[in-house]
């Protein structure tokens, strides 16, 4: 089973050059949330994703939808629809920054997260100056606990 290992920080100062750096425009909802099951689209590919229980780590599987399935299963979201930009930018250990600017009820909000190979490397990253409070263990800054206010 994949295995995702990320930890999570909030930003209030965004990089430089924010727009130069790749980037997607994402909506997701949720359809369950024990276990986490999440509808997104992504620009324009869609996919429906588990998570198993965790923080830092857990297990993901994510399966394609096409645009009729997603909007199908659209209005069984529970609580909101997320709405964010992603931004991809890579730092100075090699890792990429997954850098989340929200919208909608969510205006203001900025969080970046990083993926990591193993727990022993994620306990041992220092992120850029850039990064503030580090929220991994706080499930109020999960996505499911987002969308559920």
């Amino acid at each position: 089973m994949p295995m995702e290992i990320e930890r999570k920080f909030i930003v209030h100062n965004l990089p430089d050059n924010l727009d130069s750096y790749p980037h997607s425009e994402i909506e997701q909802g949720y359809l369950c949330m024990e276990p986490v099951i999440r509808i997104r689209r992504m620009n324009k590919q869609y996919f429906l994703t588990f998570k198993s229980k965790g923080l830092m780590a857990r297990t993901e599987h994510e399966f394609p939808l096409d645009k009729a399935a997603y909007e199908h299963l659209l209005p069984k979201v529970d609580g909101i629809l997320i709405s964010k930009t992603r931004y991809k930018i890579p730092d100075e250990h090699g890792f990429i920054i997954e850098l989340d600017v929200f919208h909608g009820e969510y205006e203001g909000l900025v969080m970046a997260e990083v993926e990591f190979p193993s727990e022993e490397v994620a306990v041992e990253y220092e992120g850029p100056e850039w990064f503030d409070d580090e929220v991994t263990f706080d499930s109020r800054y999960q996505n499911n606990n987002l969308a559920n206010k």
